[in-house]
């Protein structure tokens, strides 16, 4: 597509092609060329799912299972959910997956961060009840820590791995000659970087949200910017203000010397 905010611009996505729609469709909606970089994979967790469904069926009325990701809630069996459990999502697409899977969705927190779903979680009832959280193997520490805090019971479950996929070298040249890279996870961040190192990525890199942005910053990677609604339109909204921004500095008269 031409003619649109980010026409001629070149933009890497990093997440395997199957996962890559929403970003790719709304890059090109804007006038990017989307560049394929896959630098993860999304697997099952080694026991193929055999704890995560065992938390799941074994939650009761009035406990809370929590979904951080598409992929946790594309992995859930809805059979297994009691009634009376309730449910609470990160993020409108994780939402969406969980409504497609048959889950009756009852929290959204408008920052879609876990700090955002820490700020409206519930206490829980008297006597206590349990949350299990379905999430990545590997995942930040701050929601199942400040939710046992105020006296949940928390149930960490691996719902699916993250894994790297090795670059080539046309997927080098790809990134490096790229305008921009548009990140939506951390762990997209250290295998891009893991892959290409910091002086292969491109001048312009975005981050979808805070913890995105942290997990770069770490790695001495310098976010150009980061969205301030963590969604796929946020990410490429944030894109195509900076670049806007950009040509019209760049178009400005020059004053006389």
């Amino acid at each position: 597509m031409t003619g649109g905010p980010l026409s001629g611009l070149r933009v890497v996505v990093t997440r395997p092609p199957r996962q890559n729609a929403a970003l790719v469709d709304a890059l090109e909606a804007a006038g990017a060329t989307a560049v394929s970089v896959p630098v993860i994979d999304i697997v099952d967790p080694v026991d193929e799912g055999e704890a995560l469904a065992a938390a799941v069926g074994s939650l009761v009325s009035g406990d809370w299972l929590v979904l951080t990701s598409p992929n946790g809630a594309a992995r859930i069996d809805s059979n297994l959910v009691a009634i009376g459990v309730r449910v609470a999502c990160i993020g409108p697409g994780t939402k969406a997956h969980a409504e497609a899977a048959g889950l009756s969705v009852d929290l959204v927190p408008e920052r879609s961060i876990a700090e955002g779903l820490i700020e409206v979680f519930p206490a829980p009832p008297e006597g206590g009840g349990r949350v299990v959280l379905a999430r990545a193997e590997t995942a930040r520490s701050v929601l199942p820590e400040e939710l046992s805090a105020t006296g949940w019971v928390v149930e960490d479950v691996a719902a699916y791995r993250t894994v790297g996929v090795a670059v080539d070298d046309a997927g080098r040249e790809a990134c490096r000659s790229a305008d921009a890279v548009a990140f939506t996870s951390g762990s997209t961040v250290n295998h891009l970087v893991a892959e290409v190192g910091v002086v292969g990525l491109p001048p312009v890199i975005a981050a979808i949200g805070p913890a995105t942005s942290e997990v770069a910053r770490d790695l001495g990677v310098m976010v150009t910017v980061e969205a301030g609604v963590h969604t796929i339109p946020g990410l490429v909204a944030v894109l195509v203000d900076h670049f806007r921004d950009t040509q019209s500095v760049r178009s400005r008269p020059r004053p006389r010397q």
